[in-house]
């Protein structure tokens, strides 16, 4: 089964990518909902699972509510309030939401520092 993220914009996809394998589509709503975006983003994700990862501001909080009537299956993924949106959430607050969402098969983890004496 597929798996998809939406996301608002390409610098939300980019912080993404850096920690999910490339298998996992993202998805940008780039800020705007219209009935064709809505489609489109219907049939990108076809019968796959979906998850909804937006900034916790009143924007992100107006799409993930439009999003939420169209995929209402969806998975919820919420970023903290005070980082700039998912594009601003450091690697490590995004690995831990996405482990909370049951994608841990999914992510790319980074090499651990080695340990030195």
């Amino acid at each position: 089964m597929s798996i998809t993220i939406i996301v608002e914009g390409k610098n939300d996809r980019s912080r993404l990518r850096r920690v999910l394998v490339p298998e996992v589509e993202i998805l940008c709503t780039f800020g705007t909902l219209n009935t064709l975006k809505l489609e489109t983003l219907r049939h990108q994700v076809g019968d796959g699972e979906v998850y909804l990862y937006l900034d916790n501001d009143s924007s992100g909080k107006k799409i993930r509510s439009v999003l939420r009537d169209a995929f209402p299956d969806a998975g919820h993924i919420y970023t903290r309030r005070g980082y700039a949106g998912v594009e601003g959430t450091p690697d490590e607050y995004n690995i831990t939401q996405l482990e909370k969402a049951g994608l841990e098969e999914f992510i790319i983890y980074p090499e651990p520092l080695p340990f030195l004496i």
